[in-house]
């Protein structure tokens, strides 16, 4: 039978006997491993294994060994270049998120963001303005949130024109929660930072003060800070908090959280 039929060609490992194309292992070539299926880019090598990282982030070690990948569904021998690649670092956006280079803002959502005034609005830009322009969702200042309910109303939320608001102040018993409370469509969120305004959730150390100035009763909160600080005007106060927000780090926590709900609430796809 072999005679008549010749070698099995099914016996051995064919791709060792296969003439493969050889080639560097550059940063950030996307191979698959042929027998795992594993597939990722190139960020390095550790003892003698090629590195792979796939795009949860997940990353596994490979032998160099000849036809073990496959390159666009075709084998191929990869080989250490004669100078390893350097992992480039993942580039952030000012709210944390990895960046993702080279695309653009997508054409604006129906849904929206809504905040209490423009301070509220420029610091929501600041951090989190490149996530949600990728994820198309327009951020809009309220002058206050004492018609917040026919706002709403006007607005006419659905499943696909979610709203999610933040409020300033939103803690049990206050004036603001109990605005809130009046709000009930399944379609908008809102939430909100403890703090008497969104000035208040800049981290007094990113301004180089040991805490933020308590106020007496009875006196608008910005002007107190101004005098307590010994700054002109809210403007020229406003101008110096803004200046020193580089990032989410320089705010605090419950306006992150608060925030990275509401962008969650309306990117959900729709049902």
């Amino acid at each position: 039978m072999v005679g008549r039929y010749g070698e099995d060609v099914l016996a051995g490992d064919w791709r060792r006997r296969r003439v493969v194309p050889e080639m560097d292992a550059e940063a950030d070539l996307v191979v698959e491993d042929a027998d795992s299926g594993f597939c990722g880019a190139v960020v390095g090598f550790e003892s003698g294994a090629v590195v792979l990282e796939d795009r949860h982030g997940r990353r596994r070690n490979f032998p160099l060994l000849p036809a073990a990948f496959l390159l666009d569904g075709q084998p191929v021998t990869l080989r250490r270049p004669a100078r390893s690649p350097v992992p480039a670092a993942r580039r952030r956006t000012a709210s944390g998120s990895v960046a993702v280079d080279g695309v653009r803002a997508q054409v604006a959502k129906a849904s929206r963001i809504w905040v209490e005034g423009v301070h509220d609005a420029a610091l929501v830009e600041r951090i989190w303005g490149d996530d949600l322009r990728i994820e198309g969702v327009v951020v809009e200042p309220l002058d206050g949130i004492d018609d917040l309910g026919s706002r709403v109303r006007d607005f006419g939320p659905g499943p696909t024109r979610r709203l999610g608001v933040l409020v300033d102040h939103l803690v049990p018993g206050s004036k603001e929660s109990r605005i809130v409370a009046r709000v009930t469509s399944a379609h908008v969120l809102v939430t909100g930072h403890p703090y008497v305004d969104v000035w208040q959730a800049v981290k007094p150390a990113a301004l180089g003060i040991a805490a933020w100035p308590v106020v007496p009763p009875g006196r608008p909160w910005k002007e107190g800070v101004c005098a307590a600080l010994g700054v002109a005007s809210p403007a020229e106060m406003w101008r110096r908090v803004l200046s020193r927000v580089d990032s989410f780090a320089d705010v605090e926590t419950p306006l992150i959280n608060a925030m990275e709900r509401l962008i969650d609430f309306v990117t959900e796809p729709s049902a």
